[in-house]
Formats: structure tokens, sequence, C-alpha cells
């Protein structure tokens, strides 16, 4: 009895699963939407960032901005109240470009030529006529170079009354006419200067004092006058200057250096020198005011060195000073024109050649 029971309690017996738990779980499709709401959320809190970010830099350059306008403005009003114009100053911030050798030869060389502030009249047929310059030996010469120019031949044999220009072409034959003038003309600075007391002694007569300055190039190396050149040394009133006008020359002349030495014009123991030394007479004699003749021998005397002033315009160019700017008296001087001056310069920028000028002959 009791197994039946018990069998058929098993029977009837009705087993129910364990109920599961749904408290705090989330079906899969609101888990999904919370994670798109929440990635939505740090999106927009990136965006938020970077708007704060890109606003705020903005502000700073709206702020450099304002300073800056104020700063120009405030620059404005002083140079309205001062007088002083910006752009000058701005233009003046430039890059030095050197000029070329061709550019600084057209300042130094001009091509048309320098002229010269004398009048020539017929100083030439005088220096025949006195024997300072040998007509046959003068001719002689001028045909080993392919002839006389027609300029000097007029100022050779005529009466010019025209303007007279250096220029590369007849730089050589002025030289040589003005070396004749310079080595003729009667001069106190040949009779009592330099040239008879270069070793510092005063000669003791007038033949030992001729003695002396019939050793130098400028005088016995001077080949084309009639008989000794030192019969001609200081004999031809060619012009005649007063004690005022020989002590202006004697001035200029001390200042008035050559490269191919260091002596000064009013040692003229060259053939530049001498020639140098006559033109300053004939300057002053035509009454040249003294700046225009310190311009003009600085001319003169690159024609006749253009190498070395050519060279010596490139060192000023460096120096920020242009050939037309440059001081000719400084430029003649010691420090610049004297063999020892130019020397220095040439140390110190690459000399300009040309192959032309400077030499010491006829």
């Amino acid at each position: 009895m009791n197994s039946n029971d018990e069998t058929t309690k098993n029977k009837t017996e009705v087993i129910t699963p364990p109920a599961t738990s749904t408290e705090g779980a989330t079906p899969s499709c609101c888990a999904n939407n919370k994670a798109a709401v929440e990635s939505t959320t740090e999106q927009n809190s990136e965006t938020t960032i970077k708007d704060a970010v890109t606003n705020a830099v903005l502000k700073e350059k709206v702020k450099l901005w304002k300073r800056a306008s104020a700063a120009l403005a405030l620059l404005l009003v002083v140079s309205l109240a001062v007088d002083f114009s910006v752009m000058p100053f701005l233009s003046n911030i430039t890059t030095h470009v050197p000029s070329t050798p061709i550019a600084l030869a057209a300042e130094v060389l001009p091509d048309d030529g320098v002229a010269l502030p004398i009048k020539w009249n017929d100083l030439g047929k005088q220096m025949l006529d006195t024997g300072v310059i040998d007509v046959d030996k003068f001719e002689k010469l001028y045909e080993s170079r392919g002839g006389m120019s027609d300029e000097t031949r007029m100022l050779l044999y005529g009466v010019s009354d025209r303007e007279l220009r250096i220029h590369r072409d007849n730089a050589q034959e002025l030289l040589n006419l003005l070396w004749a003038f310079g080595l003729g003309n009667k001069s106190p600075i040949l009779e009592t200067g330099l040239m008879t007391s270069y070793d510092g002694k005063q000669a003791t007569s007038s033949e030992v004092a001729r003695a002396k300055a019939g050793r130098m190039a400028a005088t016995g190396g001077w080949p084309l006058s009639t008989g000794n050149p030192m019969d001609h040394y200081s004999a031809h009133e060619f012009v005649v200057l007063s004690e005022e006008q020989w002590q202006l020359v004697e001035k200029i002349a001390s200042g008035i250096f050559r490269p191919c030495c260091n002596n000064p014009t009013h040692f003229p123991d060259c053939n530049h020198g001498m020639a140098m030394l006559g033109l300053i007479e004939l300057m002053v004699a035509n009454n040249v005011a003294e700046d225009d003749i310190w311009d003009t021998a600085l001319a003169v005397n690159s024609y006749w060195f253009p190498d070395t002033y050519l060279t010596i315009a490139k060192y000023k160019e460096n120096e920020q000073t242009a050939w037309k700017d440059v001081s000719a008296e400084e430029v003649l001087g010691a420090s610049y024109s004297s063999g020892s001056g130019y020397g220095k310069i040439r140390q110190a920028v690459e000399p300009v050649s040309t192959g032309g000028g400077g030499g010491c002959g006829a």
C-alpha cells in the first residue's frame, strides 16, 4: 500500500524549473542603444573641446592684430608729429651689390673723358721752339706706335683754344706733353725743392743742385729734347705765377702721390710726377679753384694708372662709398696713391687688372 502510494506520488509530482532572475538585466537591443548614446556623448564632448580651443586661438590672434594695429597707428602718429617718414628709413635697408669691372670703369674712366680746365694755346709750339721737345724725336717715337693722333698734332704744332679733354686714347700722349712742360717751365720747386735736397742736404751751388736733379728719371730719362734735357730744366717761363700762386702749387703738389713710388708731386723724380707738377702749374695759372684742381688731378692720375684707381674704387665701394662721392684729396694722399699705401689696398681687395698704363717711360 505504501509502495503504491509512493509510486503514485512520484508519478504525479511536477518538477518546476528554477526561476531565472531578471533583476538588473538589460535586453541586448537596449544595450546597443546605450552604447550608441554614450559614443555620441563622447563625440559631442570632444567637439566642444576642439571648438573651445579654436575659439581661444582666434581670440589670441585678434588680440595680437589689435596690438599690432595699435602699434602701427602710434608709429604713424609719431611719424607725422616729428616729420619722420617711415618709407625712406625702410628704403635704406638694401642689399649691397658690388659693381662689375665695366661699371667701375664707366665711373673712374669715362669713355668721353674728363675736361682739363686749362688753356693750352700755343704751348706745344713754344716747347718745340725752345727745344724741350725735339720735333724729329717726337715724330719718330709716335711713328713706331702707329702715328700721332690729330688731337696731339694740333697741340704740338698749332694753337688750340678748344676744350682739352683727357681720355683713354690720348692719356699717354698728354703725359709726354705735360712731362715736357713740367720739366722746362721755370719753377722754384725744381730749383730748391726735394729734387735738389732729397738726401737731406741743401745743394751748395746751382751746379751741385742741377747735378743732383739730373740723376732722376724725370730729367736724365727724358729722351725727346734737343740736346741735354738738363739744359731745359726749369729754364723757360712758359707761364709766370705769383708767389701766392706758387704757394698753392706747393700745397697741392705736396699732397698728390703716385703708385709707381712713394714720392709726392713736389718731388717729381719720374715722368708722372713731372707731368702732374706741370698740370698743377697750368691750372693755378688759369685760376682754377682748389677743389677743382684736386678733382682734375684724381681724374688724370686715374687715366695714367687705371688699374690702381679701379682697384681703389672697388675698395671704396666695399666701404659703401661711390666713386663720385670720394674725396679727391684723400684718395690722392699717401694712404691710397703712394706705392706703399696702394700696396695695403691691394691686400684688402682683389685688384682690378686692365693691363694698361703705369709705365714710367716716354
